[in-house]
């Protein structure tokens, strides 16, 4: 007799040979009783089955990757990725590029980004998923998301089907006010939020509403705080222990 997790392997992959990949795991879990007459599969295979063996597929690594303007997430990131083969997703990297692609969603991101607000979920969300989709990696950070408590039920309500409830991790990098309007103000990057008064307006919607994120996933015991106070090495040195110790769990290189 062929074991359950044989047959789940099975199931999957003959999804995958009828044209159905990871990007359809939706359609999939919509149509999975249409997929198991499809796959001529026998009747102790439920729809339920058919489902557990679909999502099985591909469930990658997730981390949210939080904190104010400046507080160095972009550069941290960076050296994660480079360190842990982690693929680095920028919410806000992938707005600026949706907003260079001179789209009708590109120049309404444009004047949100401009008053200091925050994007709708539905924009940034889809960006992301669209982003995982045409990846091949299997552990994602994801920087500067979920920066309200709707992006995080918007990521849940539109990506949960794919790739989970939630994320595994939230990494925090904790910084003061005062840093981070210098460190802002000092990178002279070009960006049209990088000005005195959009900062302002940036720290206090941080305020308002991305630390409510941070306490929820707080209370789920998701949330590591990394001091951002320091130099880059000083607190890469805090976040690549943070990492190391996810190794042998998680299959960190």
């Amino acid at each position: 007799m062929i074991p359950w997790r044989s047959w789940s392997w099975l199931i999957g992959k003959q999804c995958q040979a009828i044209g159905f990949s990871f990007s359809d795991n939706l359609l999939i879990l919509e149509q999975a009783p249409l997929i198991q007459h499809a796959l001529n599969l026998p009747a102790l295979f439920t729809t339920e089955t058919v489902k557990d063996a679909v999502t099985s597929i591909r469930r990658p690594f997730i981390t949210f990757v939080l904190g104010g303007p400046g507080s160095g997430k972009g550069t941290q990131c960076a050296r994660i990725a480079s360190a842990f083969g982690v693929a680095h997703l920028s919410a806000g990297d992938l707005l600026r590029e949706e907003i260079s692609s001179k789209s009708t969603n590109g120049e309404l991101i444009r004047s949100i980004i401009k008053e200091g607000k925050i994007v709708p979920s539905e924009i940034t969300v889809n960006l992301i998923h669209k982003a995982i989709k045409s990846s091949t990696a299997d552990k994602f950070l994801i920087d500067g998301f979920p920066r309200s408590e709707e992006n995080r039920i918007a990521f849940e309500r539109i990506v949960s089907f794919l790739i989970g409830v939630e994320p595994d991790l939230v990494l925090f990098f904790d910084c003061p006010e005062e840093e981070m309007v210098k460190r802002v103000l000092g990178r002279n990057q070009g960006r049209i939020d990088d000005n005195i008064e959009t900062i302002k307006k940036r720290l206090k919607v941080f305020e308002k509403l991305n630390l409510p994120v941070i306490s929820y996933y707080s209370a789920k015991g998701k949330v590591h705080k990394i001091s951002a106070k320091g130099s880059v090495d000083e607190i890469f040195e805090k976040v690549h222990q943070l990492f190391s110790s996810l190794k042998e769990a998680n299959g960190f290189a």
